[in-house]
């Protein structure tokens, strides 16, 4: 009686049973299907390795991984400063958000693929995936992290890690660049910490807590505040500037996490707004592993919105950063810069001891001369630092020194 009560109950529900699970397989397929109409497909090649690998070693320069980031609209800039700072040694991963359209994203790629030095070393790579991304929130740093992890996906041989935006744009060579960065320990980690009464007022607005929808919408969305705030007990917060020039090694402690420092902190500032101020800092200051490997320098320099070009041609150029920024597309700063510091001819790549081309067909003219033939004449393991590569050495060389007598500034938060 009891199983024909149950089986009468069962088969009364089952048309609407029925009904219901097929509706939601079709509203799954149409959701699907939706879901497949907004997303194109790029014709963006795997990532390649370098055609050319550098010789390392001591006495050798490093090689330096770049992280170019952009929004829409920001492609030419990207390709302006590609072209400022390239070099056969480094590896370079340009990437734009979601911000730009699908089109935007391919024609950069199509940018690279037409020059010739780019395909010579092979050492230019674009994303062609894009996401969400608010420079307030979490989904900043979450963006900042995929970089890195493929940059050692692609080529795990370099030595630091370079996140620049579409408005940076350098102030030396290269070839000053690696030099300066030659006769460092190769552990160091470049981050400007601050320990002044405005970071005391900052610390109370990371113990609110917000969220980015940008952690799941695919388009750039503006994040949430929430009126709760929370103050942790675990671990003390450090912050600074959010522009970092950080090792290989610790990347890799922070992308493969075999300590759970990195991953417990990155849950943490998930819902702290500005986390690039704040995440690496603590994640160092956080490892003993790594508290004595910081130089409190982030070789920046901030360009103000009111600034005149004459006083930045005295104050900036004259010291010792190695980045500019934020860097509009039109300042009339960037053409100084190309001219008076660079070298650089107009959409032209700055010219290195790498691109002084011996042995080749001298009837070849133009750049052809220098990156054909898979870079036959390109002396890619020497570099010919300036007045200002000088300069910037016997720095970080006093900094690194400094490093090593002077208390972390993980004991003053």
């Amino acid at each position: 009686m009891r199983i024909s009560k149950i089986y009468s109950w069962f088969s009364g529900y089952y048309p609407w049973m029925v009904i219901f699970a097929t509706t939601l397989i079709l509203f799954g397929n149409l959701s699907k299907s939706k879901n497949n109409e907004d997303e194109v497909s790029l014709k963006v090649p795997q990532f390649q390795k370098p055609l050319k690998l550098p010789n390392k070693g001591y006495g050798y320069p490093p090689v330096l991984a770049y992280w170019i980031s952009g929004s829409n609209g920001d492609s030419k800039k990207m390709m302006r400063l590609l072209k400022a700072i390239y070099h056969p040694r480094n590896q370079y991963l340009l990437q734009l958000d979601s911000g730009s359209s699908d089109y935007e994203r391919e024609n950069l790629w199509f940018l690279i693929e037409s020059e010739t030095v780019f395909q010579t070393f092979g050492n230019v790579n674009v994303e062609g995936k894009s996401y969400a991304v608010n420079t307030m929130g979490a989904s900043a740093l979450a963006a900042t992290l995929h970089a890195a992890a493929l940059l050692l996906k692609m080529n795990s041989d370099w030595d630091w890690f370079i996140p620049l935006s579409a408005s940076s744009y350098p102030l030396m060579t290269q070839d000053d660049v690696l030099h300066a960065f030659t006769s460092l320990p190769r552990d160091l980690n470049f981050i400007d910490y601050t320990t002044n009464q405005a970071w005391k007022q900052r610390r109370e607005e990371i113990n609110r807590i917000v969220v980015d929808p940008n952690l799941y919408y695919r388009t750039n969305t503006p994040i949430h505040y929430d009126v709760e705030t929370r103050k942790p007990d675990a671990f003390k917060i450090f912050g600074g500037s959010p522009w970092v020039i950080l090792s290989r090694y610790f990347m890799e402690f922070c992308v493969h996490g075999w300590d759970n420092i990195p991953r417990k902190l990155l849950m943490y500032f998930t819902n702290v707004v500005y986390p690039l101020e704040t995440y690496f800092h603590t994640v160092i200051c956080s490892s003993v592993e790594f508290q004595n490997t910081t130089v409190g320098n982030d070789l920046r320099y901030t360009v103000l919105g009111n600034s005149k070009l004459e006083t930045l041609n005295t104050s900036m150029i004259a010291g010792e950063a190695v980045f500019a920024q934020p860097v509009q597309e039109d300042d009339p700063l960037l053409n100084m810069i190309d001219e008076d510091v660079l070298h650089r001819l107009p959409d032209k790549i700055v010219p290195g001891s790498w691109s002084s081309c011996q042995g080749v067909n001298d009837s070849m003219k133009g750049e052809e001369l220098c990156y054909s033939h898979r870079g036959a004449g390109a002396d890619i393991d020497t570099v010919k630092p300036g007045s200002k590569g000088i300069k910037l050495a016997a720095l970080l060389t006093k900094l690194a020194a400094q490093t090593k007598l002077n208390p972390s500034p993980c004991h003053h938060p």
